[in-house]
């Protein structure tokens, strides 16, 4: 009897792959003896997948940075595995996703129902389940076991990070290298995603320059060590440039799993939603603060890890109306998406991260 082949596809931001562990365990719980295998856009999505013992094979391919033609060599070799059952895991809402599943062409095609949902969709997919905004989206993915008759099995539902041993010696070694070990860490990301408008929902870097001024001020013991990757390099440097170094440091992370392995030695983390928010909840940092964007939602706050809102008041709790799941990006111009952004003041994020650091 040959082992049932599965598929699941995460192909929207790195942070709905750390998202989707949960249900990789999950799924695993329920179909032990099964071949499971991830596909993924990014290849942070595939650093953050190595070592997971729950999946046999992780695919990686930027189908949108290759396009249609360069990708269908990929994608053709996908369709000769003859998965039973491929899985768009949430928040996958553009159709082309689903197109994607339609093309592999495994005999069960699982979905969430999104806004954009009509009649070509029942064409791509076959199995569905209305999203629900109300909920996180590890329980809107768990939500997709029902439709191959499966409950979810496990007593917790962490995100999963496997970090290897050399991850981790790397993270002490960064700590004791500059002198960290008796000291107050603060993890901060300054980015945001950079598909669509995403860059859009950044906290001005004016309010991050002030912020790190006034933090300098108040307490000279901390040290603040900047997240990210090649699209902050250049703010990075700028305030490399305008601060004391034994302030802030900006460590050269080569993939997400090191990131994740120094997030473990932070006493507080402060962003907007990113996969680095993610990654410090997956990492248990404590005092966490989250800047809210217009992109914040139930489905997408820290998960199982408590955390400080900074409230958006041109927000002010719409944020559906500016952002959903349905392909398109936030909504209003982009002078408008500043103001909103810039409304959440220096002074407020200068006492949460007071507070966060005792």
């Amino acid at each position: 009897m040959s082992r049932e082949k599965i598929l699941v596809l995460s192909l929207a931001g790195i942070g709905d792959t750390l998202i989707a562990t949960p249900f990789l365990h999950e799924l695993r719980a329920n179909f032990p003896e099964a071949i499971i295998e991830a596909v993924v856009l990014w290849n942070g999505s595939r650093d953050l997948l190595e070592g997971n013992p729950h999946v046999n094979r992780v695919h990686q391919k930027n189908l949108i940075q290759e396009g249609a033609w360069k990708s269908l060599p990929f994608l053709n070799r996908l369709r000769r595995e003859r998965f039973d059952i491929s899985i768009n895991v949430h928040t996958l809402g553009r159709i082309h996703y689903r197109l994607v599943a339609r093309f592999l062409n495994a005999r069960q095609r699982l979905s969430h129902e999104y806004e954009n949902h009509g009649l070509l969709d029942r064409l791509l997919v076959n199995r569905t389940v209305p999203q629900d905004y109300a909920v996180h989206s590890v329980e809107n993915n768990h939500r997709l076991l029902g439709l191959l008759g499966k409950k979810p099995l496990l007593a917790s539902h962490d995100y999963e990070v496997y970090l290897s041993a050399a991850d981790e010696q790397w993270a002490a070694g960064y700590i004791g290298k500059h002198q960290l070990t008796d000291r107050r860490r603060i993890g901060f990301h300054i980015g945001s995603g950079s598909t669509k408008n995403l860059h859009l929902k950044r906290w001005p870097f004016a309010h991050w320059q002030a912020l790190i001024r006034r933090l300098h001020e108040a307490r000279p013991d901390l040290a603040i060590l900047l997240f990210g990757g090649p699209n902050e390099h250049q703010e990075h440097a700028q305030l490399l440039r305008e601060n004391p170094r034994r302030l802030l440091l900006a460590p050269a992370t080569s993939n997400f799993r090191q990131a994740a392995a120094l997030l473990r030695h932070c006493h507080a983390f402060l962003s907007v939603d990113t996969v680095l928010m993610h990654l410090a909840a997956a990492m248990k940092v404590p005092n966490q603060i989250v800047i809210e964007a217009p992109t914040l939602n139930p489905t997408n706050v820290p998960w199982q890890n408590p955390y400080w809102l900074l409230r958006n008041p041109v927000v002010d709790g719409r944020n559906l109306d500016y952002y959903r799941y349905d392909g398109r990006p936030i909504q209003g111009t982009a002078e408008e998406l500043r103001r909103c952004m810039a409304s959440i003041t220096v002074e407020e994020a200068h006492q949460a991260v007071l507070q966060a650091c005792g």
